[in-house]
């Protein structure tokens, strides 16, 4: 059975009763249009409502081609992809997720894309129907991201995505507790692309994903595949030291020539207040990069799995 699936499709869920019923509307008869063997997994992240319940009653009705990975806990959507990495047999792996914002009728044309020769298929959102403050800032995570690390991804927010066998297995291979698969999968890519997808408005409910959740992304992003923040803040550093150096002998000199003066007080706690800024901002980056190492070393379980649900040919 494991030999014959072409596609799996792994899809994390994370408190979404209210979008499941259209998702398997949609999602399935897209799958079953593509004429190939496929199978859909699902990877329920400790969901609170009745979303593993209808998780359940779907693999009841379908269970020659879906499969229900369950945790015991949430661990996050990261760690629930890799879930499915894990436990997908298809040779081809697409992401997705379960909101309907990516509409599932849009998988051909990474599978086109694949079909091309690419063994690794991003997506750019078309017509974005997101807040503004979510556009902007998608856009200025991109960018920054893009700089620090090198990795050129037009839209690192949509979660449809390809990925050939080798690469699912390659990521799963290098065992961090803490990473953006989309990164890696390009860094692992021999011949990476990207398309163009439709962007709809959500189903029901509400992103899982705040303004501070994009932050601290973007975060592990940098600092998971990139020193040059660290590089940055030495040269910074070394930059104010010099003019801090070149400020007190002015202001030595400015002192035997003019004597005691009064009327630069308040400058000089601006330029002191600037030095702590930026002090205490590079003890927070150190503190980033001190973090991922403090919970590497601990070597804990990336997520814990309760069940699997699943259709087996031996008794």
């Amino acid at each position: 059975m494991a030999a014959s699936v072409e596609l799996s499709v792994v899809i994390p869920v994370y408190d979404e009763e209210a979008v499941l019923a259209a998702l398997f509307e949609r999602l399935y008869p897209a799958l079953d249009a593509l004429g190939v063997a496929y199978e859909v997994v699902f990877v329920n992240d400790g969901s609170r409502d009745r979303s593993a319940a209808l998780l359940t009653d779907q693999f009841h009705r379908r269970p020659e081609v879906t499969r229900v990975v369950m945790f015991d806990g949430n661990f996050g959507q990261h760690r629930a992809i890799l879930a499915g990495f894990e436990h997908a047999r298809g040779e081809r792996i697409v992401t997705l997720d379960a909101d309907l914002q990516n509409p599932p009728e849009d998988i051909h044309l990474l599978l086109g894309q694949m079909d091309a020769g690419h063994d690794y298929v991003g997506s750019i959102r078309r017509l974005r129907d997101d807040p503004l403050w979510r556009r902007l800032a998608s856009r200025a995570m991109n960018r920054l991201r893009e700089r620090t690390t090198g990795i050129r991804m037009t839209d690192q927010g949509c979660m449809m995505r390809a990925y050939s066998r080798r690469i699912a297995d390659t990521i799963n291979r290098c065992n961090e507790l803490h990473t953006f698969i989309p990164a890696l999968a390009w860094q692992f890519a021999r011949n990476p692309t990207e398309v163009v997808v439709g962007h709809e408005e959500r189903f029901a409910g509400e992103s899982k994903y705040s303004l501070f959740s994009l932050i601290r992304l973007n975060f592990d992003l940098m600092t998971g595949f990139s020193v040059m923040p660290l590089h940055l803040l030495s040269l910074v550093g070394m930059l104010l030291s010099i003019l801090s150096g070149v400020l007190v002998v002015v202001l030595v000199v400015r002192r035997l020539a003019i004597g005691p003066e009064e009327g630069g007080l308040f400058t000089l706690f601006a330029i002191e207040f600037l030095l702590m800024g930026i002090t205490l901002f590079g003890i927070g980056l150190l503190g980033e990069y001190i973090g991922r190492i403090y919970q590497e070393v601990r070597q804990r379980p990336r997520y814990m799995i309760s069940a699997v649900l699943e259709k087996r040919d031996e008794p």
